[in-house]
């Protein structure tokens, strides 16, 4: 599966269990870990972990290789890393704290961010 492919199913698994400002971040180019980071909101701890365990298994639905999947216990930032997409899901409060899409976004100049 190609990594725009893999981007577009862990974007439909996250809308499926009604994820919250979905963002997908193209960071080809600026880091050689992954092509694409995929960062979403869950409404409490509780959908963070509903979100991530929706995406894991839609991953191993299609036959993909999870890497890992770190902070699931305590639902406040899951990562599940897919190789050349990665998802992270936080808490609102998290991602306002960690606030990714700055890292590596719109204000990043070589990313290209793609809201949904």
């Amino acid at each position: 599966m190609q990594a725009e492919q893999m981007k577009q199913l862990v974007v439909d698994a996250l809308e499926d269990v009604k994820g919250v400002d979905i963002v997908a971040l193209d960071v080809r180019g600026k880091t050689s870990i992954t092509d694409f980071m995929v960062i979403a909101s869950g409404r409490s701890d509780r959908q963070v972990k509903s979100l991530a365990q929706n995406v894991v298994d839609k991953a191993r639905e299609q036959g993909l290789v999870l890497l890992g999947v770190e902070g699931e216990r305590e639902g406040e930032w899951v990562v599940v890393d897919l190789g050349e997409v990665v998802a992270h899901i936080f808490i609102p409060e998290k991602r306002d704290f960690y606030n990714l899409e700055k890292l590596w976004g719109d204000e990043a100049p070589a990313a290209q961010a793609e809201r949904r």
